[in-house]
This record gives structure tokens, sequence and C-alpha cells, in this order.
């Protein structure tokens, strides 16, 4: 390996080997899969080398079926987990997926003691909790991926509705992961010009209910949950902690207070660099977003409940 930056994303499936894949083609680290699956990470790192020599990066992307590979990395992307599967129960995905992230937190503590965790794998609020507790580290470096993905869905709606261009549209989206995710349309700009100059509000709902459901619409149509986004907006998180960028991006954050809300890990704008979170950025709420913000954060924390830790 070079004496570049490392940035481990354990999961070798669909979303952890599209963000390797993103973040390999950023060209600024190494990248170190890992998966229990024998064979699967090396393959998949083997296949992103070889394109890098198409799309011009320098290849170092090293497949792993253990954790010895990952020391010292910078930033650890956990995606592993099972999917949940028809007929199980929230409660059976949770405890299922508790004990799966449990375990690669504890592995990759042991090589990487000072790195910052990215939580992707499902429920995700409730996965940061086991993550966090787990390693034990600072809320700063534990948090999760999921309001940059939900933006990115909202953000593509409203492009498509309103004729402009996807890099002019500004939009936020708070809370739980999942139906109870807070669009907060009142901090939603396209040019600069307010979403509801330029949309009707029965339109505006429309989008917001479909950004809700955007996982589970994807699940309908490929029998599968959605990769491509979710991968390419973990590897955002990451490039604005590698870089340094100090972007203010939506993740789920421990909340000691803020938006009223204690102890609990929910989707609010942070700022990230190389730190990690270093500060969560307060909006101004309208009185049914904050309405919307209590009821999803109850939503979560009924999840978490579940947790056996």
């Amino acid at each position: 390996m070079s004496d570049r930056t490392k940035v481990t994303v354990v999961g070798a499936g669909n979303v952890g080997a599209t963000c390797a894949q993103v973040l390999a083609t950023r060209d600024y680290a190494d990248v170190v899969v890992v998966d229990i699956v024998e064979n699967l990470p090396q393959g998949k790192a083997l296949d992103i080398n070889q394109m890098g020599a198409v799309l011009g990066y320098e290849p170092n992307v090293t497949g792993s079926n253990g954790y010895e590979e990952t020391a010292g990395s910078q930033v650890v992307v956990i995606t592993a987990g099972v999917p949940r599967k028809p007929g199980m129960s929230r409660d059976d995905l949770v405890q299922t997926n508790e004990k799966i992230v449990g375990s690669v937190t504890s592995q990759v503590i042991e090589h990487s003691p000072d790195a910052i965790l990215i939580v992707v794998s499902n429920p995700l609020d409730a996965m940061c909790h086991v993550a966090k507790n787990v390693s034990g580290f600072p809320k700063e470096r534990v948090f999760g991926m999921a309001g940059i993905l939900d933006t990115s869905r909202f953000s593509t709606f409203i492009a498509w509705e309103t004729g402009s261009s996807v890099r002019d549209v500004t939009a936020m989206v708070l809370g739980g992961h999942g139906d109870q995710m807070v669009p907060v349309v009142s901090a939603t700009t396209v040019g600069g010009v307010p979403l509801r100059q330029l949309a009707s509000e029965d339109r505006i709902q429309a989008m917001v209910e479909r950004t809700a459901k955007g996982g589970g619409e994807l699940v309908q149509l490929m029998g599968t949950s959605a990769w491509y986004a979710p991968g390419a907006a973990a590897a955002q998180m990451v490039d604005s902690i590698v870089l340094d960028q100090k972007r203010v991006l939506p993740c789920t954050a421990l909340l000691e207070g803020e938006y009223g809300i204690d102890d609990l890990y929910m989707g609010v704008p942070v700022r990230l660099g190389t730190e990690g979170i270093e500060a969560i950025v307060q909006l101004e709420l309208t009185s049914d977003e904050q309405s919307a913000l209590e009821a999803s954060a109850a939503a979560v924390r009924e999840v978490v409940g579940v947790l056996t830790t």
C-alpha cells in the first residue's frame, strides 16, 4: 500500500462496492474493501482497479476477508448487515444487524483506533447507536449516512418538476431515515428561489411523499434496495472529511438537546471536516416542521428501544 490516506469500506455488496468505486475514481485515498464472503471483496477490488486503467486513476483498491489490511484507516464506512427479507419483523432485523454491526465495529476499532465511523447499515438510526456504544468513540466520530440520500431523491424530483438543473437545487431533509423523514420545504430553493414560488403545495406534497417512500419505490422496482445513490452519498461524506471540505450535509448525528431532542441519533445538517462532525447546524423550522421532527424522533426511539444493549 502507498502512504496515501486509507479509507475502509466494510461490506462488498452493492452499496459498499459502489462507495469503493466512487472513492477510487476520486483518486485521493487507498481503499480497502472487507467482506466475510471469500473472494468477493478481492474480485470487486480487482475489477475497480482495472477500471482505473480506463478512467485514469491510480488503482489502490484492496479486497480482504480480514481486518489487518484496514489498519490505520482515517475513515471506515460500515455497510454490513442483512437486508430486510419478506416476513421478517423490524425487531428481528434490528437484532440481527445489531450483532453484525457490533462485531464489525469492534474489529474495525482494534486496527484503526483513531478512525471516523460512517454507518450505512439499516435500520440506520439504531445502528449508529450500536457503533457508538461498541466503539466508545466521541459522537463527533460516529455518525450515519441517510440525509444525503434522502435529499438527493428530493432534489431529483424537484429538478424534474421545475424543469431546472439539479445542481441549482438546494434541499434539506431531516429526521429518521424512512417514512418519518422531514423534508424542510421552507429551506428548499432552486437557484435561490424558494420552492413554494415554483411549485404548488400539492405538487410539493407529492414530492415529499415520494421522497419519504423513495427506498420502498426502488425495492418494488428492483426487488432489492438501491445502491448507486447510497454508495455515492457515503463517498461524498468521506470526501468532506478526508479533504476537510467543511461541507454542510444532512447526516445522522447524536443530538444532545439540539432541535429539542436529547440522546438520539437523528438526521440534521452538520459541518463535516477532518475531525468528523465539527458543528450541528440548527435551522429555523416552522412549527409544522418542528412537530414532524418530533414525530420522527418518537418513531426512531421506538426502533432504538429494540436494541439489546
